[in-house]
């Protein structure tokens, strides 16, 4: 049977600031982010399957993204837990809000590995991640493809 690609597009709010860059996003600021994941797999063809013709369900693929990336991403400020901001960050935590300490300096390419390593973890076995595009603005994103990553 057919290969076939699903995507599914998630969105989320997140803030960040780059540490070092030479311009604005040295400043702490944030996105309206579009995530669009893309997986391949083959269709179940057996009729008697309550999944019959899905690569996966919709479903399945939301409950994977929304529980790595989304509830952990959204409404969050993210720095690279290497510099200087983690006296920000701690600031901000001590005053309720929801601070993201990682290992990268929080650019769309950075963050687009990190939730494709989160998502390979999770996928069924029949299932593998073709692509991720990151939206960071309307006219700027970071995309991801598994056959630039064999």
């Amino acid at each position: 049977m057919s290969k076939i690609r699903i995507t599914k597009q998630f969105s989320f709010e997140t803030g960040h600031a780059l540490y070092g860059y030479d311009g604005k996003c040295k400043n702490v600021h944030g996105h309206s982010y579009r995530l669009y994941v893309t997986v391949i797999g083959t269709p179940i063809s057996d009729s008697t399957h309550v999944k019959f013709g899905m690569v996966i369900d919709f479903s399945d693929l939301k409950k994977i993204v929304k529980e790595d990336i989304v509830d952990v991403f959204d409404h969050a400020t993210v720095f690279n837990k290497n510099t200087p901001h983690v006296e920000l960050a701690k600031e901000l935590e001590d005053r309720g809000h929801n601070v993201l300490l990682v290992n990268y300096q929080p650019t769309s390419e950075m963050m687009v590995i990190d939730f494709a390593e989160k998502i390979k973890k999770r996928l069924p076995e029949n299932i593998e991640l073709h692509a991720l595009k990151l939206q960071e603005t309307a006219t700027s994103f970071a995309e991801w493809f598994a056959s630039d990553n064999e």
